[in-house]
């Protein structure tokens, strides 16, 4: 599954205003994991669950993926609607603070995303993204279902 990226500006991105001092905010970012998130719990949960055994985090792909099938030559990425930015998704919201900032810490993650989806084509993997949104229970048989087809 190939995801286009797009150069985002700040008018075209809804914003919301930050209801917390420095001191709260920084705290609260410190503690947002990167690995074993929600999502990505389901998603290793229903592999496993349907026979798929998997490797996490390989730290000599590009990317690191999240799930690796090495029987499949398949990864699959799971990412988080806000941090990886996924388009038109009601739960990315551009914070009204340090909206620049923002804006290009956005730009960045979403060009080495590609540049990691790229690579991994080039070597003959299969990359799969699972988005946040489609994790949620009103997406998530469809999704987790269609997983499966994607991967074999």
């Amino acid at each position: 599954m190939l995801q286009t990226f797009y150069y985002l500006s700040a008018t075209q991105i809804p914003a919301m205003a930050d209801v917390h001092e420095p001191e709260v905010r920084s705290y609260n970012m410190s503690r947002i994991k990167s690995t074993d998130t929600k999502p990505e719990l389901l998603v290793r949960k229903f592999l496993f669950k349907n026979g798929f055994r998997y490797r996490l985090h390989v730290k000599n792909l590009p990317g690191k993926p999240d799930i690796v099938l090495p029987k499949y030559k398949t990864v699959i990425f799971v990412n988080g609607c806000f941090w990886h930015y996924h388009k038109g998704c009601r739960y990315f919201v551009l914070p009204k603070t340090r909206t620049e900032w923002w804006l290009q810490k956005v730009k960045d993650t979403s060009l080495r995303d590609k540049a990691a989806e790229i690579a991994l084509q080039v070597h003959g993997w299969k990359v799969i993204l699972v988005w946040e949104c489609e994790i949620k229970p009103t997406n998530r048989d469809n999704t987790l279902s269609n997983l499966i087809s994607e991967i074999r």
